[in-house]
């Protein structure tokens, strides 16, 4: 199923996102002469993603309402569960952590900067962008690649009939460190991966860990433009 609409359908969004990370310089050089504002590309970025979503929405048969054979429904304790979960990872995101624990880009580096050229007054639309991209569009696409796809597609290629429970150790352990690997604070990337592959491999549900991942970012974002802490964008 390498090749498999249901695989093209949970990968496309990911790498599209990704690849528009790694041109961003690039791309901001482009579109320089062609829009005022280069901070905007986040927000196509985010467009551009949520169209893809949306294209494919009728694949995800993990986010139906319908009952599914590898899936279950999700109770209201599992709802709680699932909130808890990403408040508990907003606060370790947020901890100080030792040197060893960032990769790539520090800390404290420049992030996302959403302020007007005052710098004093926050671009209101800049700064709605980037958090309903983080805790809206970002949660749904990351959990479709890296819980639904790729955890389930290492423990067999026919990935649509694993059932989360039965996702073994090596597929859990791996697709967290590669998670991980994603993010400068690949520590608190190893603890968030593996807090929301346990969501979806207790609760059998894909929103579990959506909504974790949702709670997370959101969280991270009201935080951010309440600090102005921008590294963390």
């Amino acid at each position: 199923m390498l090749f498999s609409r249901a695989t093209l359908s949970r990968t496309l969004p990911f790498v599209v996102y990704i690849l528009f990370l790694a041109l961003n310089d690039s791309l901001a050089s482009w579109l320089q002469p062609l829009v005022h504002e280069v901070r905007w590309i986040y927000g196509i970025r985010v467009l551009v993603v949520a169209s893809l979503l949306a294209w494919f929405w009728r694949d995800y048969s993990e986010l139906s309402a319908n009952d599914q054979p590898t899936q279950s429904r999700l109770s209201s304790s599992a709802y709680i569960i699932s909130i808890a979960v990403g408040l508990l990872v907003f606060v370790l995101w947020i901890s100080p952590y030792p040197t060893w624990a960032v990769m790539g880009e520090s800390q404290h580096g420049i992030g996302f900067n959403p302020l007007k050229a005052d710098g004093k007054t926050i671009d209101t639309l800049l700064a709605i962008s980037r958090i309903t991209g983080a805790a809206l569009i970002v949660p749904v696409m990351e959990e479709l690649f890296w819980r639904s796809f790729f955890m389930r597609w290492l423990q067999d290629q026919d990935f649509l009939k694993v059932n989360p429970a039965y996702i073994g150790h090596f597929a859990f352990f791996a697709s967290a460190v590669l998670f991980a690997v994603e993010h400068s604070l690949w520590l608190a990337g190893l603890i968030a991966g593996f807090a929301y592959g346990w969501l979806y491999k207790s609760q059998r549900n894909l929103w579990s860990p959506i909504i974790a991942h949702a709670v997370t970012n959101g969280l991270l974002g009201l935080w951010v433009l309440y600090t102005a802490h921008w590294d963390y964008w």
